[in-house]
């Protein structure tokens, strides 16, 4: 299919069809946590990013070749056991699957929460997979301002589930650093966009909470040994350097 979130939603279909867990991730994962009328600001969606559980890749790579991906051979001989490349080349598609945790600029373990939505990784996961992005693009910006639009964090717990994101953060300095470098970073572009004051409103209360929330949360001691050497070495990886095939 041409339209990504109706391939998206078509795929997700045929592993529920199999028995095989898939959930959604990325920009497409956003709008379908959108309400119907569409998600507050809207962005084109070009790729499509899956998840499974640890030790389905022989079953995903089935599932996507009989939906006519192919797979990229070398990439997924070298990575395979954590991710994988398919391409639809009909639509002009990269398809990237993530097997039990989602890594590019930090890890994000997604596999044993995967099948609280029917659709998408839940909330909070979706959520700190944008704000571990080092270095956010515009598109980024707008899922993040989307989601805490659409599922704004109560001041009584209410909304995304911060104290989960702020558990994963209170375990990993360099994601603690990362994610509250991009709330920063969001807060401070949010008057680019010319929102109702409303809508601004909602967005900037949610991502300061979510801030206080990942602050006050309990340091373990690991993150406590890595803050001490702080940013005098890189706490981040550079997705390139998460493999990609040449």
């Amino acid at each position: 299919m041409g339209d990504p979130v109706a391939e998206s939603r078509r795929l997700v279909a045929a592993a529920t069809d199999k028995g095989l867990t898939v959930r959604l991730l990325g920009g497409v994962a956003v709008c379908l946590q959108a309400p119907p009328e569409g998600p507050l600001l809207p962005r084109t969606c070009g790729d499509i990013d899956i998840a499974t559980h640890r030790g389905h890749r022989r079953e995903t790579t089935e599932l996507l070749q009989e939906a006519g991906y192919a797979g990229d051979e070398m990439f997924n001989a070298l990575h395979g056991a954590h991710r994988l490349l398919f391409y639809d080349d009909v639509n002009g598609r990269k398809l990237d699957v993530f097997i039990g945790d989602f890594k590019m600029c930090h890890l994000i373990p997604i596999a044993d929460r995967l099948d609280r939505e029917p659709l998408t990784v839940p909330l909070a996961e979706l959520m700190l997979t944008k704000l571990q992005i080092a270095e956010l693009t515009e598109r980024d910006q707008r899922d993040i301002y989307n989601l805490s639009y659409h599922h704004p964090i109560g001041a009584n717990g209410t909304g995304m589930e911060a104290g989960y994101i702020a558990e994963l953060c209170a375990k990993d300095w360099g994601l603690w650093r990362t994610s509250k470098a991009t709330i920063e970073k969001c807060l401070a572009n949010l008057g680019d966009y010319s929102l109702p004051a409303d809508a601004s409103r909602t967005i900037a209360e949610s991502l300061r909470l979510l801030s206080k929330r990942i602050e006050a949360a309990p340091k373990s001691t690991r993150w406590k040994l890595r803050s001490r050497v702080g940013d005098r070495v890189r706490w981040y990886d550079r997705p390139e350097e998460n493999a990609v095939s040449n």
